[in-house]
């Protein structure tokens, strides 16, 4: 059985929201860290920059049944193989370190540069865990309620209507997650970014 190493990071870590979507294909992780520079997105949520020489934590996952996985984070990542320069993320191989002090070359994403929203703020020292433990994540700060209506307005698909009522419409738009289009109301660039990471 083939099997790749990827080096994880952010909401792709046990007990984060997307976790769940690799885990029957991880046959073993280890703790690591890697050299980078780290900025903390408006969702909260974690990005790399392959520069810097900060110590950023992680896990390198060991996987089975890669060509499948690999298509998926790709696709999370939106790598694109066939024209990596207009990929939202760069897949590379990179040199992490284990906490026995072990080296080793596996693969990770990193952000291109010229995604990096100006909202983005830098992680002083790269420890990403340490700075989503003292401040929440933004979706950890919806209502239920907005949470629900975030979710139906992601999964919607051509002209479909989403009703709502005034309270939810103000509270939406000063959270800048939705856009009024007239007839109808869609999911902001940031709403799309928070949908990503509400499921």
């Amino acid at each position: 059985m083939t099997e790749v190493k990827f080096f994880l990071y952010g909401s792709l870590t046990e007990g984060l929201v997307h976790f769940e979507r690799i885990r029957d294909f991880i046959v073993d992780q280890k703790e690591a860290s890697i050299k980078a520079k780290a900025y903390r997105l408006k969702v909260g949520f974690p990005v790399l920059l392959n520069e810097g020489v900060d110590s950023v934590p992680g896990s390198v996952v060991t996987v089975k049944s890669p060509d499948l996985l690999v298509h998926l984070l790709d696709e999370f990542h939106g790598f694109r193989p066939q024209d990596p320069q207009k990929s939202l993320y760069f897949k590379e191989l990179t040199q992490v370190t284990y906490q026995d002090g072990q080296n080793e070359t596996v693969f990770t994403y990193f952000l291109n540069r010229k995604h990096l929203p100006s909202s983005a703020s830098l992680i002083e020292g790269g420890d990403w865990k340490q700075v989503l433990k003292s401040a929440p994540l933004f979706a950890e700060t919806l209502t239920e309620r907005q949470k629900l209506y975030i979710n139906k307005l992601g999964r919607v698909s051509g002209r479909e209507i989403v009703p709502i009522d005034l309270p939810l419409y103000r509270e939406l738009m000063n959270l800048e997650i939705i856009v009024d289009k007239g007839r109808r109301l869609a999911l902001s660039k940031f709403g799309h970014e928070v949908f990503r990471y509400l499921n």
